[in-house]
């Protein structure tokens, strides 16, 4: 398992998955495609927002953008492990090692209708914090009523 930064080089392998991506939660969204069959993304790579690519045997597995709000603060703004390498735990590492290279205050939410996602954070979090994180639901800006974790990441 190989965790790598998107730029320039790979940014086609990461819009490739973020398809995949939208295109499972399109029933939850109500996104459609365009004329040319792809989604609109709601998450840019940019200054604030970092992309990452899981590569697992040499194939993108997954991917993973996270915005950073200010001083030490972060949130996990897209998070994607493609179906055929789920339930295998590559996903919970690839969020711990993500939490373990920004220490700080960290964000997850998930949209009404993304139940599973739900509980894989539930779980997820938990393990990495001892079960040290706050859940609420909050209305977000632009999803509306989510399900939201907090938590600190504390590396010694």
């Amino acid at each position: 398992m190989e965790i790598i930064s998107v730029g320039e080089h790979n940014l086609n392998v990461y819009l490739n998955l973020a398809q995949s991506y939208e295109g499972e939660f399109s029933g939850i969204t109500r996104k459609k495609p365009n004329e040319c069959g792809l989604f609109p993304l709601d998450t840019q790579i940019s200054d604030n927002t970092k992309g990452y690519l899981l590569i697992i045997d040499n194939t993108p597995a997954g991917l993973a953008a996270i915005l950073a709000k200010s001083n030490n603060k972060y949130e996990v703004s897209e998070f994607y492990i493609i179906p055929y390498f789920r339930k295998q735990l590559f996903g919970k590492h690839f969020a711990h090692q993500l939490w373990r290279m920004f220490p700080g205050h960290w964000e997850v939410k998930q949209i009404t209708g993304a139940d599973d996602a739900s509980v894989f954070w539930r779980k997820v979090i938990s393990e990495f914090t001892l079960g040290t994180f706050l859940e609420d639901k909050y209305e977000d800006s632009y999803w509306g009523l989510v399900t939201r974790q907090q938590f600190c990441t504390v590396i010694e």
